[in-house]
């Protein structure tokens, strides 16, 4: 007879026997031995129907293609830029995927991009030996000006973007702050003052701590209203 062991959301370590017999399935983070499944991580028990699935805790990053992240430049050469998404080796963004100007050879690519400045981008091609080719030739694509830089947990960004971005739009109403979150776990912010600004990072901290907990949603609504008094802002935009 089958028996589960652990209840979802539950957290647990490797090496810990999840569920017994036959009628469980185990996925990401689990493994199958003999008739039990057993952790392979720590982390936080996902349940949908008879599938056992762990979501890490903690992760690195690891670039995927179509992944939408927030990075600066590191270095440039005659035809590149090097950019750090917080990844064991640097992007590689070209010339040809930065603009679609005409760039002479030998122009000075600091009149695009230059030392510090950051970005959002989206990954173009992840090789074999992990080179990251990124692209800036799409829509939502572009240079960032000003505002602040925070930096969470890449496994807590679909916790902060929420369902169907249903979390994030939250903070962005509230506070009026326009918000980018890279799935690399880089966010840029900037919003209509500093005050919106230090609220929009102390509730993304928040739910980067507290990324489990139940009611996160209604808990971070409540944090808003008090912090911010209840008033509801249009989201700053651009001048």
């Amino acid at each position: 007879m089958s028996k589960l062991l652990i209840e979802d959301k539950e957290v647990v370590i490797p090496g810990q026997i999840l569920a017994e017999g036959m009628d469980y399935l185990p996925s990401n983070g689990a493994i199958r031995e003999g008739d039990n499944i057993i952790s392979t991580s720590m982390g936080v028990v996902s349940l949908s129907g008879r599938l056992i699935k762990i979501i890490p805790l903690t992760k690195r990053y690891v670039p995927q293609i179509g992944d939408v992240v927030v990075g600066f430049v590191k270095d440039l050469t005659y035809s590149s830029w090097f950019i750090d998404i917080g990844y064991s080796n640097d992007a590689v963004l070209s010339m040809k995927d930065a603009t679609s100007d005409f760039i002479e050879r030998g122009a000075d690519l600091t009149q695009y991009f230059s030392h510090g400045d950051y970005m959002v981008a989206k990954i173009a091609n992840v090789t074999k030996t992990k080179a990251v080719d990124i692209t800036m030739r799409e829509p939502g694509l572009k240079k960032l000006y000003g505002g602040k830089i925070i930096e969470v947990n890449p496994a807590r960004v679909p916790r902060i973007i929420g369902k169907q971005g249903s979390m994030i739009k939250i903070i962005k109403d509230s506070t009026g702050c326009m918000i980018t979150v890279g799935q690399n776990g880089i966010i840029w912010l900037k919003g209509p003052d500093l005050k919106n600004e230090l609220i929009a990072t102390e509730a993304i901290m928040r739910i980067n701590e507290c990324s489990y907990t139940q009611g996160l949603t209604e808990q971070t609504e409540a944090f808003l209203k008090e912090r911010t008094g209840g008033k509801q802002h249009g989201v700053h935009q651009e001048a």
